[in-house]
């Protein structure tokens, strides 16, 4: 039960009662129907307040009966603002005698952690450039205008195809990366801006969902390869992943495909379950909601792609390029999946464990070597652990903060894996 206390204030007001609480309290609130989280040492029920979670239900439920501190702070650019919604929610703190986090981590590492978050706040590296994502842009603007252009000139031929294939899967593929840095809020100062050009970039240049890609990437990032927390590894009817999946599910009789050959099938299952529009089209009949809100706040996409939740039909005119847009696709879906896939899917993929932010992140990712090429072509991805530490830092940062990151993995023995793209990619099979 939690214990009474008295908290004085300035005004000549009667005192407020303060409820504390245990851990092994808190740690009982992690239902459906139940949910608590602790930031700061404060105690919230969002049992209700939940469902109206701008980064989805699921993210915050996933914290349930934790110290959520860190993924507070990781996830919000203005933590100020954030807490006026909490307040309401506040329901007391944890007891004097409670240490700060929860199931006995590391609290040395965990302060250290915030440390160094604090560092590379007076560092300025939350501060994006704009010089930076305005070149982004235009670069991936030129491109889609170039197609276009050769297509009105040079019409469609199979050579004109073929080279609009490969500009079309260029601009494809920085337009995702590009997408991802609005939806993290790693760009504007302001939460409103990062997402009407999210919406913008995800819906005209991508043709999907910004709702559909909150709701399921924000997850990945609380709980990496989380079984059942991260929809990233919860693929049972086309993968097995990990140690731990295979034998559970194998002793369990479960199979939906012949898992043993999932390393051949994996070529040919990229495309077109990995493409962004397929996938959140594919989502729409299972999550009618996230569509809903889409068509209302997803600036009725006009990209070609865009399937009946998201806009306007594909024209005749574009009807008959359409086998030079399908190349396009194809081609930036293997893109997509082996850049995104090179960080996690090598590391480890089990069930929670209740890891501190820090110790959880470098558990699931791994960097790739950097180089300008590396940079461009994984949109700073091959920068995963630091993405994943401060996902809201701007990209062109990351490499300013990692020697600051690194130092302090090596202080606390923590792994801190990076590789050359090349064998990343074949780890991937392996």
């Amino acid at each position: 039960m939690g214990k009474g206390g008295e908290q004085g204030g300035d005004s000549g007001e009667p005192a407020a009662q303060i409820r504390f609480y245990t851990w092994e309290e808190i740690q009982k609130h992690n239902l459906r129907t139940d949910k608590w989280l602790v930031i700061e040492r404060k105690v919230y029920n969002v049992t209700k307040w939940a469902n109206r979670h701008p980064g989805g239900q699921r993210v915050i439920s996933h914290c349930a009966g934790e110290d959520a501190t860190d993924a507070f702070q990781a996830f919000h650019i203005n933590p100020t603002l954030v807490q006026k919604f909490l307040k309401p929610l506040l329901i007391g703190e944890l007891a004097p005698g409670e240490p700060s986090q929860d199931r006995d981590k590391n609290s040395q590492l965990v302060e250290d952690f915030r440390t160094l978050r604090k560092t590379a706040e007076d560092m300025n590296l939350f501060r994006a450039s704009p010089l930076f994502f305005s070149l982004y842009l235009g670069h991936i603007l030129a491109m889609e205008l170039l197609a276009w252009l050769m297509v009105s000139y040079f019409g469609t031929s199979w050579i004109t195809t073929l080279i609009l294939a490969c500009i079309l899967t260029t601009s494809q593929a920085q337009a995702g990366w590009l997408q991802h840095d609005f939806g993290h809020l790693s760009v504007f100062k302001k939460s409103s801006w990062n997402h009407i050009v999210h919406k913008f970039v995800i819906g005209h240049l991508k043709g999907a969902s910004a709702n559909w890609w909150n709701h399921r990437h924000f997850q990945h990032h609380a709980k990496p390869n989380i079984f059942k927390k991260d929809p990233d590894v919860n693929m049972l009817h086309i993968f097995v992943l990990g140690d731990t999946q295979p034998v559970e599910y194998g002793k369990k009789k479960l199979k939906y495909l012949p898992y043993n050959h999932q390393h051949e099938y994996f070529f040919l299952s990229e495309y077109p379950p990995s493409s962004l529009p397929f996938s959140w089209n594919a989502t729409c009949p299972f999550q009618p909601s996230l569509c809903e809100q889409s068509n209302s706040s997803n600036l009725n996409s006009s990209h070609p792609s865009s399937g009946p939740c998201a806009g306007p039909k594909i024209s005749s005119e574009i009807s008959k390029n359409i086998g030079y847009w399908n190349i396009a696709l194809f081609l930036e879906s293997h893109w997509f999946v082996w850049v995104t896939q090179m960080n996690h899917i090598p590391m480890e993929i089990d069930s929670e464990k209740h890891r501190d932010w820090l110790s959880s992140q470098m558990a699931a990712t791994c960097n790739i070597e950097q180089s300008f090429f590396n940079d461009w072509f994984t949109g700073h991805l091959n920068f995963q652990i630091e993405h994943h530490l401060f996902p809201t830092m701007p990209r062109h940062n990351f490499w300013k903060v990692k020697p600051l990151v690194k130092s302090l993995c090596a202080k606390y023995g923590v792994q801190y894996e990076e590789k050359p793209l090349g064998k990343a990619f074949v780890d991937i099979v392996g």
